[in-house]
């Protein structure tokens, strides 16, 4: 009698261990595969972000572009002549779509761009000076496109070297991606992002469109 205890209870238990292994809703609770993980990630290639997605996705695309080396974006040229430019940014989107750089002595951390937009908007009655319709200012709490110029500004000695497709320049609390289609550029600190293109101005984030201020063409905050 003993001796048949002791075998019942051996395979008790190894019936037990076979039931809960088999169970369903064990194997959901597994580790995901690197693959599965990663295949819902952007890529390199993938598609620029839709109006309207959450600015999550839009980071995360932006993230999943090439990473420039920041050292060859501190320069600007004209006619041969390179002047350098210190801690500051200047680069160029892909066929000169935009061009954009950082002056920290006179605009703090703004991001400034000159865009050719098809359809600039048109000069406020409050303008002065020359319009520049693609003129943006973008600073991660506000971003305006359109500004009265007297000079051209900070783009006076030139422009940057060109960032290429599908590559993404971080600086300060910025991070771009370029493509040929456009510029898509976050601002880490406050959440928000531009998409910079010849078919218009696209906030994303907490960004949201306000009446201008004086001179200005159209107008975003958050």
């Amino acid at each position: 009698m003993r001796i048949a205890v002791l075998v019942a209870v051996p395979l008790l238990v190894a019936g037990c261990s076979h039931d809960i292994g088999s169970q369903p809703g064990h194997s959901q609770t597994s580790t995901p595969t690197s693959a599965g993980s990663s295949a819902s990630k952007p890529t390199a290639g993938s598609a620029t972000p839709a109006a309207g997605v959450p600015i999550s996705e839009v980071i995360a695309w932006i993230e999943a572009g090439r990473p420039a080396d920041p050292a060859r974006y501190h320069s600007v040229s004209r006619d041969g002549v390179t002047t350098e430019l210190g801690d500051d940014i200047a680069f160029t989107a892909p066929a000169g779509k935009a061009l954009c750089l950082t002056d920290a002595k006179h605009t703090g951390s703004a991001l400034a761009c000159l865009v050719s937009l098809t359809n600039p908007p048109p000069a406020p009655a409050t303008a002065y000076g020359e319009w520049k319709g693609g003129w943006v200012d973008f600073d991660g709490v506000k971003l305006q496109v359109g500004a009265s110029r007297g000079d051209p500004g900070p783009f006076v000695n030139g422009n940057g070297p060109e960032l290429a497709e599908r590559d993404s320049l971080s600086f300060g609390d910025y991070r771009c991606r370029a493509e040929q289609s456009g510029l898509l550029c976050v601002n880490y600190a406050h959440q928000s992002a531009v998409r910079l293109s010849a078919g218009g101005v696209e906030p994303f984030g907490c960004l949201r469109p306000v009446p201008p201020p004086d001179g200005v063409g159209m107008a975003f905050t958050c």
